[in-house]
């Protein structure tokens, strides 16, 4: 089988791709606004997605899509990067890699939604007890500037739940690349003035590894990481190929502890590790895929 043939492979390096999201993010709003970030990352990305278009000749989506495309983007061409942006301003990456074992669930949630699916009780039992699970990390960590954070990141993974699951849906029929391309593009006419109208007006205090951080999660994060996860859905299910999300919040924290040298804790690698099972187990009685 070759390459790009291989659902689970593609799949794989979408979530290592990922994993590098929370940790450059991090780093980048140590110089950027969150707002200015999400809308130049949006941005650059969308301006390559025009080439990669245009490059190799898509087709133009139906009509009946824009609106499907339109809730791709608000999830994660707009929503998650924002929300994400701006709670790394009050929670380092992480805490906040953490709540990332809950996205597998929140995409199935919204499978379960937009499919019409019908899962076993047991899928909410699971819910249930990933979410007190997390609410309760949070709450045990205390802090004065976190809970900010972490209820900006419950909302970057419901937002980014529902643009997984939309696009995913998308990808059968469009194509992985496609799905996210479209989805840049439709939101560039916005993106792009607004970049341009909320630039800095210098950036000579801006450093090496924050510069690399924002190009990171504008080409990586937000182009070709989709185009290996929407090529992997499409190719190998979403069902057996979400399952390997599982793994980012174990990938995350080894990047923000060896690349960052932030501390990660034992409770964070506790709650991670239960979440993740929390995870598994509502995805093994979530019924069909999306």
């Amino acid at each position: 089988m070759r390459f790009w043939e291989n659902g689970f492979v593609l799949g794989l390096l979408g979530v290592m791709i990922f994993s590098g999201s929370l940790p450059a993010t991090r780093i980048a709003v140590g110089a950027f606004d969150p707002v200015f970030l999400t809308l130049v990352r949006a941005t650059i990305a969308g301006l390559l997605g025009v080439g990669l278009l245009l490059g190799l000749g898509a087709s133009r989506p139906l009509r009946k899509d824009y609106l499907n495309l339109a809730i791709v983007a608000v999830g994660v061409v707009v929503g998650f990067p924002l929300l994400t942006a701006l709670a790394l301003q009050h929670i380092n990456s992480a805490r906040s890699i953490v709540f990332i074992g809950l996205l597998p669930l929140s995409t199935a949630i919204f499978g379960v939604v937009l499919g019409g699916e019908k899962p076993q009780p047991a899928f909410w039992l699971f819910s249930i007890l990933g979410s007190v699970l997390v609410a309760g990390f949070a709450l045990s960590q205390g802090g004065s500037g976190s809970w900010y954070g972490d209820l900006l990141m419950v909302a970057a993974i419901i937002v980014c739940g529902l643009g997984y699951a939309q696009g995913a849906k998308l990808s059968r029929r469009l194509g992985g690349w496609q799905v996210i391309s479209w989805s840049l593009v439709i939101s560039l006419p916005v993106m792009a003035p607004l970049a341009v109208w909320t630039m800095p007006t210098s950036v000579a205090h801006v450093q090496l590894d924050e510069w690399t951080a924002l190009a990171y999660v504008s080409v990586f994060s937000m182009l070709i990481g989709f185009v290996f996860w929407y090529r992997g859905l499409a190719l190998g299910g979403v069902t057996a190929i979400s399952q390997l999300q599982l793994l980012q919040p174990f990938m995350g924290l080894m990047l923000a502890a060896t690349i960052m040298q932030e501390q990660v804790h034992w409770q964070m690698i506790a709650v991670s590790v239960l979440v993740v099972a929390c995870v598994a187990g509502a995805r093994r009685f979530s019924g069909k895929s999306v």
